[in-house]
């Protein structure tokens, strides 16, 4: 059917898409800037209260708790704000989902297998790792670091690179 023929329904579904597809850059960027900011003040406390955070890893039979503790509260203070910016996304977004699947198997015990499947994501450890793969693969979004210094360096989306080929 021509877009001229189009009934109220194509019409409003198109309308639809449109909107959709103007406000997409919404998904990644209030990903970031939400995860990002909770993990920055996140790491902020395990870093203000480090001696309490060396005990908790230790209670937790995790190896090297001191050294862990200070890692780990590093990378969610620094791995936050990085994220909020949009800078090294996929990098930090992939070390944070290791914490958060050390977090799985340690802190949260097995809570999370027993809620499984029904209210698995009552365990805010799964929550976040879930947005942190999606940030993984799917990227920072247009409006980052990331993106702007991927212009500037004229990587990433290069025209001809995954059409027919031709230039």
């Amino acid at each position: 059917m021509a877009q001229g023929t189009d009934g109220p329904i194509q019409r409003i579904a198109r309308l639809g898409l449109r909107i959709t597809a103007a406000l997409s850059f919404l998904a990644p960027l209030l990903t970031r800037l939400v995860i990002g900011t909770a993990y920055h003040f996140t790491g902020h406390g395990k870093l203000s209260n480090l001696q309490r955070t060396t005990e908790f890893f230790a209670s937790l039979g995790i190896p090297f708790p001191h050294f862990n503790a200070i890692f780990v509260s590093s990378l969610e203070f620094v791995g936050g704000l990085f994220l909020v910016v949009g800078l090294g996304t996929r990098i930090f977004a992939a070390l944070l989902s290791c914490s958060m699947i050390v977090a799985l198997l340690t802190s949260d015990g097995g809570e999370w297998l027993q809620k499984f499947p029904a209210d698995i994501t009552d365990v805010t450890s799964f929550t976040y790792l879930l947005f942190l793969i999606w940030l993984v693969f799917y990227g920072p979004g247009p409006i980052s670091l990331d993106k702007l210094i991927s212009k500037w360096l004229r990587i990433g989306d290069q025209p001809g690179a995954g059409g027919t080929g031709a230039s």
